[in-house]
């Protein structure tokens, strides 16, 4: 069941006093969250008025880009006061474009995003989450995931690659899922294997953890130099992972410092 996005504006709030180093991430993310309910809840009513796909299907095909388009402008409108300049200016530039050009760049986030083959650039990423996301997870709670055994480290939903892991609590200990980056859905997988390359000798797979952060873990790879941030409900059953992901700051710099690139950046590149 993934959190609603009330869940996630008062994790936001909370966290910022806790990591006050993050408090402007996370005052900006309530903004992107808030924005985001507006249109998923404009969304769900189409939806509704839809045929319910019942089943394993293809989640990136349903996506109506042309009814994102429509829902664009008003969406980032919000948006433009509460974001720093450059974004801004790039999201006022992005609807001054064409709506053949709004509807080909979503069109390229629905079909890449998360994976990849993901556009390098991080502001067209962004606008493409913003956009694109609340109708993937949407479509993501209608549709039920591959079996299993066939799921390995891609999502089962949309084959896109994982942003986060979660632990959560099983018998003694925890077992290990993986988050999508693009339809936020989770799958179980292996506690000692790389999500990325599917190393599994486990003394090249490292684990960082820092004081300010006993809930969160960088597991990195030797072998494909990617790292996957994990949150440890185990250690914190209110931790919300995508909203505590964006507080590790400092994980970041570990990683950079190391080498370590991740497997997939969060919504802000935190």
């Amino acid at each position: 069941m993934r959190p609603g996005y009330d869940a996630r504006i008062a994790r936001a709030e909370h966290l910022k006093t806790v990591y006050p180093f993050a408090a402007e991430v996370l005052s900006y993310y309530g903004h992107i969250c808030i924005a985001q309910q507006k249109l998923s809840q404009e969304l769900e009513k189409s939806l509704q008025r839809g045929p319910l796909v019942s089943g394993f299907a293809d989640l990136r095909g349903q996506i109506d880009v042309a009814a994102l388009v429509s829902k664009a402008e008003k969406t980032l409108r919000g948006l433009v006061l509460h974001s720093p300049a450059p974004l801004a200016a790039f999201f006022t530039e992005f609807l001054a474009g064409s709506a053949a050009s709004r509807a080909a760049a979503l069109e390229n986030y629905a079909q890449h995003g998360g994976t990849d083959e993901a556009t390098p650039d991080p502001r067209e990423r962004l606008v493409g989450t913003i956009l694109v996301q609340p109708y993937a997870e949407l479509l993501a709670g209608r549709l039920a995931a591959a079996p299993a055994a066939a799921t390995g480290n891609l999502c089962p939903l949309c084959s896109a690659r994982s942003v986060i892991g979660v632990l959560r609590i099983e018998g003694d200990g925890g077992k290990r899922f993986l988050l999508c980056s693009f339809c936020g859905t989770e799958w179980e997988f292996r506690r000692i294997l790389c999500a990325y390359c599917g190393e599994s000798r486990e003394q090249l797979l490292p684990v960082y953890v820092a004081e300010k952060f006993a809930h969160i873990r960088v597991e990195a790879c030797d072998t494909c130099r990617r790292c996957l941030r994990t949150v440890d409900l185990t250690k914190d059953g209110r931790a919300i992972p995508v909203v505590d992901d964006l507080a590790a700051i400092p994980l970041a710099l570990w990683a950079e410092e190391y080498g370590y690139q991740r497997i997939q950046d969060n919504l802000l590149g935190t």
